[in-house]
């Protein structure tokens, strides 16, 4: 059995962070969106500190990650903790790395005060589903994701 380690993202993790951030877009079939590099995630997670992100090795090697930031829930009065990916290579999965990694974010977001730690889910991944009704997570089908990006929000942005 091998070993698991999980630890905060330093600057050097940047290169590795893309690599895995790559590797999810392809599995989720969003290779053409994925336009982020190195220095842009140098800049945002560790000089401006918009979003956060953990590394897992197993056995010292490279594993998977996990990428997560703050938003507020108004109805609670407290911060919640939004983890936008998590990916473990798949040589590495079956090996507990992803419930590692959701329990080293429960365990901040408790820590921190959260009332919520909350993600979204493709549809049509029902392994990753099936993995979250194991944690014990609620489906939010009352709510959808809407989303602006590129032309649209630029020409929002720019309305007098």
């Amino acid at each position: 059995m091998g070993a698991l380690s999980i630890r905060e993202a330093v600057p050097a993790d940047a290169e590795l962070m893309l690599d895995y951030i790559r590797e999810l877009a392809a599995f989720e079939r969003l290779s053409a969106e994925c336009v982020a590099d190195a220095a842009t995630l140098r800049r945002y997670v560790f000089e401006h500190k918009r979003a956060h992100a953990m590394m897992a090795e197993w056995d010292g090697a490279p594993a998977g990650f996990a990428l997560y930031f703050y938003n507020f829930s108004t109805f609670l009065g407290r911060p919640g903790l939004y983890l936008e990916d998590l990916f473990v290579r798949p040589a590495f999965r079956r090996n507990g790395i992803a419930r590692g990694l959701f329990r080293a974010l429960a365990r901040k977001a408790v820590a921190e005060g959260c009332g919520r730690f909350e993600w979204s889910v493709l549809d049509w991944n029902e392994n990753a589903i099936r993995f979250y009704r194991g944690l014990g997570a609620l489906p939010l089908d009352e709510w959808t994701g809407q989303r602006l990006t590129g032309e649209a929000l630029h020409r929002l942005a720019d309305e007098t």
